[in-house]
């Protein structure tokens, strides 16, 4: 690929913080960038190069791209911090790409799962942010999980020639495999009775995941491309919610385009996959 990568850095509330730029060739005059956000716990890379890849495959079509790692992972100083907790990691790489690359005159936040989330907490209080793509995003609740693993496990495991044969042999265990399922009823019920109080103030921060999402998706007024997995239970997850009417107004629009993938798993781990969510992500970029 004729393209130019050089390391950066800069700071972030009085730490170092180190990433990748990814530039195409020729610079054109003037440039939409992306911020690859980066889900935890891992570094620049991403899973199976993904990012790494990504981010040439762009640079080499025009698209000038920076991966970095928050504070405390990868190369980059500091105290470990969740996906709740990099608003400000996020504002200090925008302010390096802006500067490290003339002619930027706007971003677009790229994350898969829980950086899919953080991109919705920030992008609406930063102008410069003017579209995201959004894979497989984190809506987790306990709750929400169990509905998931209920209607799209459970259903397909019944189908499954593996579980009969399992059940011929003599080697599967109903009564433990009833308790399960009634524990994911109980949970998609919305109940835990026998909670302790750590255990309920977890589920009520979950249940506010969702939410903290919507609010902050609702206030960001530039385009979205959502992709989702369909063999993902996070991806299932998170369509489920979607299809609620506060998220469906809240995506209704010529601004949102959604694509999805009906074999691929989580972080899209074979080749195809991978390749075609850069082929879309690409074309995407290219329509505004």
């Amino acid at each position: 690929m004729n393209i130019e990568e050089r390391g950066v850095s800069f700071q972030c509330a009085g730490c170092w913080l180190y990433g990748v730029l990814s530039l195409p060739a020729a610079m054109p005059a003037s440039a939409r960038g992306v911020v690859l956000v980066v889900g935890g716990p891992q570094y620049r890379v991403g899973s199976h190069r993904q990012f790494t890849l990504l981010a040439r495959e762009l640079a080499a079509q025009g698209v000038p791209v920076l991966r970095f790692d928050y504070r405390g992972m990868g190369d980059s100083e500091g105290e470990l911090r969740d996906f709740a907790d990099v608003e400000p990691d996020l504002r200090a790489a925008i302010d390096a790409f802006f500067a490290e690359v003339p002619g930027t005159t706007e971003v677009v936040l790229w994350g898969l799962c829980d950086a899919a989330s953080a991109a919705m907490f920030y992008a609406h209080q930063d102008r410069r942010v003017t579209g995201m793509v959004l894979l497989n995003p984190w809506a987790r609740t306990e709750e929400g999980a169990a509905r998931a693993y209920l209607r799209h496990y459970y259903l397909k495991r019944l189908f499954d020639p593996g579980l009969w044969k399992k059940i011929a042999a003599g080697r599967f265990k109903p009564a433990a495999a009833l308790r399960s399922f009634r524990g994911l009823l109980g949970k998609a019920a919305g109940g835990n009775a026998a909670s302790s109080q750590p255990a309920e103030a977890a589920q009520a921060a979950s249940q506010a995941l969702p939410q903290r999402m919507l609010e902050g998706y609702s206030r960001f007024r530039g385009r979205t491309l959502f992709i989702t997995s369909g063999a993902d239970l996070t991806a299932r997850e998170f369509e489920a919610l979607a299809a609620g009417r506060e998220w469906r107004r809240a995506m209704r629009g010529r601004q949102v385009a959604r694509e999805r993938l009906p074999d691929a798993d989580h972080t899209f781990s074979r080749t195809e996959w991978r390749d075609q969510v850069a082929r879309w992500t690409a074309d995407w970029l290219q329509r505004w």
